[in-house]
């Protein structure tokens, strides 16, 4: 449709002439129409959400946007509590099983637990209402990633070890040091706390005492690494200290004579001192120890009871250089 002309009279040529406005009608017109343009748009925003109570489009949207958000991120925290929680039983069975059977030293739960220190470490996470739900996530979500990480380390050692584990139980000492069916063969002292033979007092007898006749032969009873001979007067005398690897070490101590030198690799039932009585010792015997992890435990658990005397000498004999 073809714009409305105007046309004005003109008074000296008796005519009608088409009238075209100035710039400055333009801008005269413009300056008037675009206030009130926004004044009426203002009262409109108003009477839409103030008095009806109304939200506009983009409000809506991001109110809603907001709401989802929201949603997404507490679904996402009952998440990470669920796998929490699961990962908690993978520890407990890691520890009480998995590492038990292969000897290992069970992960303190401090370590486990992987604390996270500072007060400021989420302060970038203030900007908004909901500051206190995204820092709790992302602590959540932080102690999970390194929880998983330990424990997948851990798994990795129980991998490497299970791979061992024909080395690991030719290492584990687990055959008695003295022939049991030898001529003055007795078990003279337990371990834990008793009465001193010497002092007199309650001490801690960190092995168990095999009574034997004087320089009977000595076995290793694991494979293993000689890491010391040493002599003390006032306490073991001679004794040999084996270190059989995975954490376990053994000490054989009074010896009247080492047969293996420091650094030599030997054999399980192979021959590595003759037994006496030097330093502290009130007879002929051997005291013998199990170390692991750094920690004295009872021999007693870790010999084969169940072994016939054939087999012994059998293991003895085949370590016998």
């Amino acid at each position: 449709m073809a714009p409305k002309r105007k046309y004005k009279y003109n008074p000296q040529t008796l005519a009608y002439e088409l009238h075209k406005p100035t710039l400055r009608y333009y801008l005269v017109r413009a300056l008037v129409l675009l206030p009130v343009s926004l004044v009426v748009a203002f009262l409109y925003y108003l009477i839409y959400t103030e008095c009806f109570q109304l939200k506009t489009p983009r409000a809506a949207r991001l109110e809603r946007e907001y709401t989802e958000a929201r949603s997404n991120l507490e679904l996402l925290n009952k998440q990470i509590a669920q796998s929490e929680r699961r990962l908690e039983n993978l520890q407990v069975r890691d520890n009480n099983i998995y590492r038990n059977i292969f000897g290992m030293e069970q992960i303190p739960q401090e370590i486990r637990d992987a604390g996270f220190g500072g007060a400021d470490r989420y302060s970038y996470l203030n900007y908004s209402d909901n500051s206190d739900l995204l820092k709790n996530t992302a602590l959540e979500f932080d102690k999970i990633f390194k929880k998983t990480y330990i424990q997948s380390r851990s798994f990795d050692d129980v991998e490497r070890i299970a791979g061992q584990m024909g080395e690991v139980a030719m290492c584990i000492p687990s055959i008695l040091p003295l022939p049991e069916d030898t001529k003055n063969f007795r078990w003279s002292g337990a371990f834990g706390y008793r009465k001193d033979p010497v002092y007199g007092d309650i001490r801690m007898h960190e092995g168990v005492d095999l009574t034997g006749a004087p320089n009977s032969p000595v076995y290793a009873t694991g494979d293993g690494r000689v890491e010391a001979i040493k002599y003390e007067y006032n306490g073991y005398g001679r004794y040999i200290i084996l270190d059989h690897g995975f954490g376990y070490k053994t000490r054989y101590a009074h010896l009247n004579q080492a047969l293996v030198y420091e650094g030599q690799v030997v054999k399980r039932g192979e021959r590595i001192g003759l037994l006496g009585s030097t330093g502290k010792s009130t007879g002929y015997h051997l005291h013998y120890e199990v170390i692991y992890m750094g920690r004295p435990v009872n021999p007693y658990n870790y010999f084969n009871n169940n072994i016939a005397t054939d087999d012994y000498y059998a293991v003895i004999s085949g370590g016998r250089h």
